[in-house]
């Protein structure tokens, strides 16, 4: 009984502590930098991408606004790719 507690509490942990492993991430595909709005547990922020750079955000599931306005609801596991001002969901 006290191994199943010590499991438990050892996966508990993995789980929090490992939570931007399970984070989305967006990559800008473009030459300039684009913007993206997230909104995550009632907070909004914008968040720039360099050209070519990769950034990791919304470990628990958020809105984001696209650069062309497209909207998509994200568990906080997908990749969203940036190509010609457009976002995809990947």
């Amino acid at each position: 009984m006290k191994t199943m507690k010590i499991f438990a509490l050892a996966a508990t942990t993995f789980i929090f502590a490992g939570g931007s492993a399970f984070a989305a991430s967006v990559v800008n595909r473009d030459s300039e930098p684009q913007t993206i709005v997230v909104t995550e547990g009632g907070s909004q922020s914008e968040i720039v991408v360099g050209a070519g750079e990769t950034i990791e955000f919304c470990a628990a599931g958020c809105f984001v606004t696209m650069p062309n306005g497209d909207r998509e609801v994200l568990t906080g596991s997908e990749t969203v790719e940036i190509s010609e001002g457009r976002g995809r969901v990947r």
